[in-house]
């Protein structure tokens, strides 16, 4: 269970009766209760000794650990989840989607992998869609083929890494090849533990944990954590689809109903190893999508597969209490020049792209300012008080629009048409333009507006 408030005061200076006010707060039970909602560290108390600090620290941290892997831009993080069902809050961080490449495979097919996860990226509602990370395996028993295939992948590519191999050696030797790409390391069990903590304890990378069952992961992370190895990522070693529901959920609630730390950190799934077809895979993917693992290795991909897996992902992983918004600024759709057309809507992520759909339909350039309206649709944020001819009149003002036309019309939305006399208010020098109630009338609706303008 997370830690209280009442039971962090306890700890603080003088049983939280010092109430120094250093930390910013008027009271320690002030501070205290800042420090378990997460909105102070532990920094700011200047009285705090080394020990209950540390102590205070690891009973603070997410009982999830963050497991970051990979280095730069295309860096996977995973883990710091908070609940157990997404209804509850939210999920945090997506699971990567890994693809396995075995150096077992001809060049060919490798190189067709390879240049299928570097050309798979789908454009979503703002957003680029892709799978994450390659997961490469050493099944040859040829060590210098297995470091050509990182080598390889290393200078091909900039996705991150999972390395995975039962020789320790080759694990180790294709980690020096791929160090600052920060790979995950798998797998780590209990007969290869001490030696993989001998190879990297002065460097330590993130690594897989893989046992027999839950149960035997709980030495291994306890093992690793002593040796200063944080980073983890747990592979309960299930058999089949019913094991691996049952062993991540047990992993899941352990970590967070009974705050069990040797457990407290995120999970691999393979779909690849447990299905026996290409849509038994995708179908076990998608389970794991929702019960839990921190990354899913497929065994193959393409567009009509990844496709829909990933914006599942990213359905069961969008906040639930945050709309996805688009920026606030002036859209340019098509060429636009100083005579062409200018729009406004909210900044709802769905509006915005129907409507510059619409607006590309009509072969009409035009701008389109985009109003922020806390991701609302225009008639919603309407109702809100979030689009208002106040608040829309100061927002074309700054947006510099006027400063990329020299005409002064303006077209609004036509089911908020009530704002129209707010609008010629707030901009006098303007005219204010009714337009269509539903954007699939924009294309009709904006080639006869233009050429009523010329004519």
């Amino acid at each position: 269970m997370a830690l209280k408030g009442t039971d962090i005061v306890k700890r603080l200076p003088e049983g939280g009766k010092k109430n120094c006010r250093e930390c910013g707060f008027p009271t320690c039970f002030a501070f205290a209760m800042k420090l378990a909602g997460a909105g102070a560290s532990l920094d700011k108390c200047p009285y705090l000794s080394p020990e209950v600090k540390a102590e205070l620290e690891d009973a603070l941290a997410p009982p999830i650990k963050l497991v970051s892997i990979g280095s730069g831009d295309n860096s996977l993080q995973i883990g710091n989840e908070e609940v157990v069902y997404r209804h509850e809050k939210t999920f945090v961080h997506q699971p990567g989607v890994a693809l396995l490449i075995s150096d077992k495979e001809a060049e060919a097919e490798v190189d067709e992998k390879i240049k299928k996860i570097k050309d798979l990226q789908f454009p979503w509602v703002g957003l680029t869609l892709r799978a994450d990370l390659l997961a490469l395996q050493f099944e040859s028993g040829d060590k210098a083929k297995f470091e050509a295939l990182v080598k390889k992948v290393c200078d091909s590519t900039d996705f991150s890494i999972v390395l995975m191999s039962e020789d320790v050696d080759a694990l180790l030797s294709a980690r020096s090849i791929c160090g600052d790409r920060k790979p995950l390391l798998y797998p780590v069990t209990k007969d290869n533990i001490d030696k993989v903590i001998s190879g990297i304890k002065d460097s330590p990378t993130p690594v897989a944990v893989r046992g027999n069952s839950v149960e035997e992961l709980i030495p291994l992370t306890v093992k690793l954590k002593d040796a200063g190895i944080e980073e983890v990522v747990l592979d309960p070693g299930s058999k089949n689809m019913q094991e691996a529901i049952r062993d991540q959920t047990l992993i899941r609630r352990a970590s967070l109903k009974q705050n069990f730390r040797p457990l407290g950190y995120p999970t691999i799934g393979f779909p690849c190893f447990l299905a026996k077809d290409e849509i038994r895979e995708i179908l076990f993917a998608a389970m794991f999508v929702i019960k839990y693992p921190g990354i899913i290795v497929l065994s193959d991909i393409d567009e009509s597969s990844l496709l829909p897996l990933l914006v599942h992902r990213l359905n069961i992983y969008t906040d639930p209490r945050i709309p996805m918004s688009v920026e606030e600024k002036v859209y340019e759709i098509g060429e636009p020049n100083e005579d062409s057309p200018v729009l406004v809507t909210s900044n709802w992520a769905l509006t915005y792209f129907i409507v510059a759909s619409e607006i590309e339909g009509s072969k009409v350039p035009t701008w389109l300012c985009v109003k922020e309206a806390e991701g609302l649709g225009v008639l919603t944020a309407w109702a809100a008080g979030k689009f208002s001819g106040d608040s829309v009149g100061p927002f074309i003002k700054k947006s510099g629009v006027e400063g990329k036309v020299k005409h002064r019309k303006l077209v609004i939305p036509g089911k908020v048409a009530r704002i129209r006399g707010e609008l010629e208010e707030a901009l006098p020098d303007w005219e204010i333009i009714v337009g269509p109630r539903e954007a699939s009338e924009i294309p009709a609706y904006l080639p006869g507006l233009v050429k009523k303008w010329k004519n």
